[in-house]
């Protein structure tokens, strides 16, 4: 069974194009969602990895969503997102950022790390400690 990825995105384009990568990656996206709402709601279906943004359609709530995320959904959180200095020292229990704008191996690669397929984190993900 493929790894339910949740992307927490609110920027249309943004989203689909990750979607549409995830599935040629062979994961199974579970959603698209634009804010803390939506994030929280489709939590409940159990996602392994959770991409999320910080800017959302309801301001910036991704530090937070993704906390909650990882602390009471069990959920692996990258952050992705053009403000990765928002992020420094880090989100405790999230896994790391990688910088907007990236390319789709990119996000392959922060993916394959996440989910602990592959050791080595690929240079353009800043992991937390």
């Amino acid at each position: 069974m493929s790894p339910k990825i949740l992307i927490v995105e609110d920027e249309a384009m943004v989203a689909l194009d990750l979607e549409a990568w995830l599935e040629e990656f062979g994961y199974a996206p579970v959603g698209i969602a634009p804010d803390a709402a939506t994030a929280y709601r489709l939590a409940a279906t159990a996602p392994t990895l959770a991409l999320v943004d910080l800017n959302l359609r309801d301001g910036l709530s991704g530090p937070e969503i993704g906390r909650r995320l990882a602390h009471e959904f069990g959920v692996r959180v990258l952050f992705m997102t053009a403000n990765p200095r928002l992020l420094e020292p880090g989100i405790p229990g999230t896994l790391g950022v990688l910088a907007k704008p990236y390319e789709p191996q990119a996000v392959q690669a922060a993916i394959e790390f996440a989910l602990e397929r592959n050791p080595v984190a690929p240079p353009e993900l800043r992991v937390f400690a």
